[in-house]
């Protein structure tokens, strides 16, 4: 996938807010070889805010990506949803260290704002992935139903009924 599509090239921009939409795919992940999603259908919003000396870029995002259940390895829709505000400043030379301000040379004329667009969809995904289907009880897996036959019981001991043991051991902190 050709990223020149994530590329504003702000120079020819007026001063003011010129906004820029991007349907992202799964080919868009392909790109920076990760496959952790199955599918991926998310809808990408950016607002770049030219000024005379800086430029302020918001971007959100709002979709689902597919991924399979950490504990079912069942496949759900994840809803995501993120924001991320980032300045734009010129300087002598290009430095993105800081995660909310970019430093960007003054001979410069464009942005590439796919790395980011990818660090923050990466990042809204939770990093425990549980089907909503076992957190509410719905989900009807033979996984489960196996996870569900090994799990310890609960060895409930009657409150009247103690180890005699512990009774001669709890005479020496009474006999004071």
């Amino acid at each position: 996938m050709e990223m020149k599509q994530f590329t504003i090239p702000f120079s020819g921009l007026k001063q003011g807010n010129h906004s820029f939409a991007y349907t992202i795919g799964n080919e868009f992940f392909e790109a920076f070889d990760y496959h952790e999603f199955n599918t991926t259908s998310i809808e990408v919003k950016a607002l770049l805010k030219k000024m005379s000396t800086m430029m302020e870029l918001l971007i959100t995002a709002k979709g689902s990506v597919n991924v399979d259940c950490d504990l079912t390895n069942e496949p759900y829709d994840q809803p995501i949803t993120s924001d991320l505000d980032l300045v734009v400043k010129f300087g002598e030379e290009y430095n993105d260290e800081d995660d909310e301000i970019l430093i960007i040379p003054h001979g410069e004329h464009q942005i590439n704002i796919a790395q980011y667009i990818f660090e923050m969809l990466v990042l809204a995904v939770p990093q425990k992935r549980v089907h909503p289907g076992v957190v509410d009880g719905t989900l009807k897996s033979e996984l489960l139903d196996k996870l569900e036959e090994l799990q310890p019981k609960e060895n409930k001991r009657e409150e009247g009924n103690t180890d005699p043991r512990w009774d001669g051991l709890k005479k020496f902190l009474t006999d004071k």
